[in-house]
């Protein structure tokens, strides 16, 4: 496992559901291809899992 996960919005949330747009902005990303980095730990895999199809991760 990684350190880091840098998290980037490629798709917008206009036509997901309410409870995927909640977890994406639980994630800081507000805007379309807006980065964060997140720590490597289960409850930030068990998110991005929800929003799989929404954002890109790459390991740091």
């Amino acid at each position: 496992m990684a350190d880091k996960l840098k998290i980037t919005l490629v798709k917008s949330t206009i036509g997901a559901i309410p409870k995927q747009r909640a977890t994406v902005e639980a994630l800081g990303l507000n805007k379309l291809h807006k980065t964060v980095e997140m720590p490597d730990n289960a409850a930030v895999r068990g998110m991005i899992q929800k929003v799989r199809h929404l954002v890109k991760v790459e390991e740091i």
